[in-house]
């Protein structure tokens, strides 16, 4: 026989419940100073962004890579970032993968679609022109920033044989899910196209490699900090295309670490993904410090 609860106590459990919060409230870290200036400490500012606002621009996970050495850092962070994607979701994040050159794979899938299908918005600025690697590019604004502090003339490979430079990759690695509500692109107009929809003001960048397509890229962080977005960089959630024996830094993380003061001192701040998932940060295994 069941036991009905009397319809006072249900009503107070009722009332008693806690109302979920949906806000995502993240810790924002920056070191703002021009170029010229000295450098300033970091400094850290609570945040609340509304995650129907939001979305998290995902660079350059490819499933494979020229260099040995990145393709298997990438194949590291990959589950981590999923699970971080699968928190944001949950949350009311939209989500953007942007496998550059990659997208032809995807051609025909629900989700290609809805970024070529994306109602055409004018950018408040022009859109950048200039082509490398295969998309639109932002180059460094000498006005804005000074210059990287790690030398990556020669590409960054940090494979004890160098590997020879091509475009092995297809698409973007399988570990990263692409969730039905989500997008791709690697079209700047189209991702324009894809946040003025969805009257979105905050723009994450997560992904490889900072100190090249996390920055440079037509939908990256160059070009959305100058199209007036919101933006912050997930700073545990990305890498950088860099050897130690080139002058800069005394491993590679110590590298990544420096472009991450790079992105923080001249374009936005940036934050860990525990702010999404409760979880602790994500490092690299072989970072050992």
């Amino acid at each position: 026989m069941v036991r009905l609860l009397p319809l006072a106590v249900f009503v107070f459990m009722t009332a008693s419940a806690p109302a979920a919060d949906p806000a995502l409230k993240l810790t924002l870290r920056s070191r703002s100073s021009p170029p010229g200036e000295p450098e300033v400490p970091a400094t850290e500012k609570a945040v609340t962004w509304d995650p129907k606002k939001t979305a998290i621009v995902v660079c350059d996970m490819w499933d494979r890579h020229w260099c040995k050495s990145a393709e298997a850092r990438v194949g590291e962070l990959a589950g981590p970032m999923n699970d971080m994607l699968k928190a944001a979701r949950k949350q009311g994040v939209f989500v953007i993968h942007a496998p550059s050159t990659c997208t032809a794979f995807y051609k025909g899938t629900p989700q290609r679609k809805r970024a070529m299908e994306a109602p055409f918005a004018k950018t408040p600025i022009e859109l950048a022109k200039s082509e490398r690697w295969g998309t639109a590019w932002n180059w460094p604004d000498k006005k804005r920033e000074g210059v990287l502090p790690i030398d990556d003339s020669d590409m960054g490979c940090d494979c004890k044989t160098k590997c020879e430079i091509r475009g092995p990759w297809t698409r973007q690695i399988a570990a990263i899910v692409i969730a039905a509500e989500d997008a791709i692109t690697d079209d700047g107009q189209e991702a324009w196209n894809l946040l003025t929809d969805r009257k979105i003001e905050n723009v994450i960048l997560c992904g490889v490699h900072l100190n090249m397509c996390v920055l440079g890229r037509p939908f990256a962080i160059r070009q959305m900090v100058k199209l007036g977005k919101s933006v912050a960089l997930m700073r545990d959630m990305t890498d950088t295309m860099y050897d130690p024996n080139r002058p800069g830094a005394n491993s590679h993380f110590e590298g990544t670490d420096k472009v991450v003061a790079h992105v923080e001192r001249y374009w936005c701040p940036s934050f860990v993904s525990t702010d999404l998932t409760g979880k602790p940060s994500f490092k690299f295994k072989a970072d050992t410090r």
